[in-house]
């Protein structure tokens, strides 16, 4: 097997424009680099440089199996650190935060399983309805859902969730029909819940038409700043609002809670990862949120 040593030897010639160069730049001397060029060419069966007493000019083959050579030094390389990258191991303190539903059901399991390639890294999550202060509360990273506000924080998109409005199937057989549920006017005459930290939702009606979905109307029976309590008004019947699915997922498929408004389209939110602004993010954060991304991907909402 030709070896990869060989290929940068070869290459540091060419970049180097002479045999003597290229020995100085690897720390080599001038006989091994003219060694081991020659070896390359008789184990490749092909003349790669033709050589004078000051010139070096590629053959044809010497051009084209420079591409190559460069290709493969290159993904040898991208290799060894994506290997070495991998074998670091994490250690000190990561402080983060996010809102208690979204930890308990989605982020735990996955730093459960961060954890388990760094157990040397201690964890801070501190969970709470609104947003922190990162910088003034020290933390490395906060995971936030919906629209961001503008900040100087970076934010990094990890996954993203329907949002889905829905209401108690008691509250619902109030209405005359099951098709009602689907009908906003009908649907209007149910009470709603409020909940101001998320802002109004921008739907699509079955006409194409754009439309919104208040989550904090005027005539709201009960105003709550959490999601667990949004979501127990909406178990016991209280009124119809908007939750993401990956939170009600189990009580639709128990018939807990209904959709409603089914022909409406409603969009996603988004989960963002959002840290300190800096030239460079430190390797604990860069690592876990490279490592969220990819776990969202492979575990999906149920």
């Amino acid at each position: 097997m030709v070896s990869l040593d060989r290929f940068d030897i070869f290459r540091a010639v060419v970049e180097a424009g002479s045999l003597t160069a290229a020995a100085d730049r690897l720390g080599l001397s001038r006989a091994v680099v003219s060694f081991n060029l020659k070896r390359l060419e008789q184990d490749l069966g092909v003349t790669l440089l033709l050589r004078s007493t000051r010139h070096l000019a590629l053959t044809e083959a010497g051009e084209q199996f420079l591409q190559h050579c460069v290709q493969a030094l290159d993904a040898a390389q991208a290799a060894i650190d994506a290997a070495r990258r991998d074998q670091q191991q994490l250690q000190g303190l990561l402080r983060l935060t996010t809102t208690p539903e979204y930890a308990q059901l989605r982020l735990i399991p996955a730093l459960q399983a961060f954890r388990a390639q760094h157990p040397a890294l201690q964890l801070h999550l501190s969970t709470s309805p609104a947003p922190a202060d990162l910088i003034p509360e020290r933390f490395d990273l906060a995971i936030r859902l919906g629209r961001l506000p503008d900040s100087q924080l970076h934010a990094s998109e990890l996954e993203r969730h329907p949002l889905c409005a829905v209401a108690a199937p008691a509250l619902l057989a109030r209405l005359p029909s099951t098709e009602a549920a689907d009908d906003p006017v009908q649907l209007g005459t149910l009470p709603r819940l409020g909940y101001p930290r998320l802002a109004d939702v921008p739907v699509v009606a079955p006409d194409g038409s754009d439309a919104l979905f208040a989550t904090n109307p005027g005539n709201a029976v009960v105003r709550v700043d959490g999601a667990s309590s949004l979501r127990a008004f909406a178990l016991a019947g209280a009124g119809v609002t908007v939750l993401p699915r990956w939170l009600i997922e189990d009580d639709l498929a128990h018939d807990r809670l209904r959709p409603v408004l089914r022909q409406h389209r409603f969009p996603q939110q988004s989960v963002y990862a959002v840290y300190p602004h800096s030239t460079q993010p430190s390797p604990k954060v860069r690592q876990l949120v490279d490592f969220l991304r990819s776990w969202f991907t492979g575990h999906p909402e149920r």
